[in-house]
């Protein structure tokens, strides 16, 4: 093992990104992904330090016949427990090629089924808005059992995409939950898309975060300018619409993204996010079905659909809350 593996996978031990150990070094990530490459070594005070953050001797991160480093003796955890050796995959270039080709094909279609469940309301509200006001020759009941066996139906369709590209990158669940290690080559490539796409991810966020900000702005001129309750229910549909278009960007961008940071074990898959996210994918679970309940419960029961989508919102920035204080605790322990 040479000193760029060493460093690869002291650091991916770590549960480190490459921008996490540069901090560490006071470089940039790009002079920590080169030497992982072999195309460049370490200074001597680099390697120096690279010891001492490892635990590891000199020696053995400069000779290649040292394959065991030298483990320095470190304080017992609590209760004596050690934590488990993280499980390693090295994956193929192909199965990376695939993997990425596969996200990108879902992604696309995983943003248009949240696209689809944001505008599954708009139909019932604006059917049921316009009978009962009076603005189409439909009796109220109706309008309200047509546009609900709409929403119902887009939730569906939506639910079943969900399901099938879920399936499809099923195969590939070893990705997120174990620690990849690629050969250079391979990695280098993984490289370079990601540094391809990141341009067209940065702009698909920025561009979603101003939709869904700007999308309030009609519902703020209508209720300056006009009584009319028709306006608000167009309005109320427009802001949908809105919100459906800005997720949209965010969630395909981020599925591409985030495929290839799983790849690179950077971001929120380094193995210490992995643990983290881990421990709340019971939480988010159980979140949100029960949210999904409780907007359903109160939307049928009081027929009000044109009003609770604001559960969504409202659960959006509890949900923060939640994982802020679940941080807290598990920080604590």
């Amino acid at each position: 093992m040479n000193l760029s593996e060493k460093i690869m996978k002291h650091r991916k031990k770590k549960g480190w990104s490459q921008e996490e150990l540069a901090e560490q070094l006071n470089i940039s990530r790009q002079s920590v992904s080169k030497w992982e490459s072999g195309a460049s070594v370490p200074d001597l005070d680099k390697i120096l330090r690279l010891s001492e953050i490892f635990k590891v001797s000199t020696d053995y991160l400069l000779k290649d016949e040292i394959e065991e480093e030298e483990k320095k003796e470190e304080p017992e955890p609590r209760g004596g427990k050690t934590k488990p050796a993280e499980k390693e995959r090295e994956i193929s270039g192909e199965e990376a090629a695939d993997y990425i080709k596969i996200t990108v094909q879902a992604a696309w279609k995983i943003a248009a089924g949240a696209a689809v469940c944001i505008l599954s309301p708009v139909f019932l509200i604006l059917f049921a808005g316009m009978a009962e006001n009076h603005a189409i020759s439909v009796a109220e009941d109706t309008a309200g059992g047509i546009g609900t066996a709409v929403l119902l139906f887009m939730i569906t369709g939506a639910v079943v995409i969900f399901i099938m590209e879920g399936m499809k990158l099923g195969k590939y669940e070893y990705i997120e939950k174990e620690l990849i290690v690629m050969k250079d080559e391979t990695k280098d490539m993984v490289r370079r898309e990601e540094e391809r796409f990141y341009p067209v991810y940065k702009n698909s966020i920025a561009m979603g975060v101003a939709v869904c900000i700007i999308s309030i702005v009609p519902m703020i001129i209508a209720g300056a300018l006009t009584k009319e309750e028709i306006i608000y229910i167009w309005c109320a549909a427009f802001f949908l619409m809105l919100i459906a278009a800005g997720v949209f960007f965010m969630v395909r961008s981020g599925i591409v993204y985030g495929g290839y940071q799983k790849l690179l074990c950077e971001g929120d898959y380094t193995s210490e996010k992995r643990r983290e996210n881990k421990r709340n994918e019971n939480l988010n679970t159980a979140y949100w079905s029960l949210i999904t309940v409780i907007y359903l419960g109160i939307s049928f029961y009081t027929g009000e659909w044109g009003r609770t989508w604001m559960i969504w919102p409202c659960a959006g920035i509890l949900f923060g809350a939640v994982c802020a204080v679940r941080a807290m605790i598990s920080g604590k322990k």
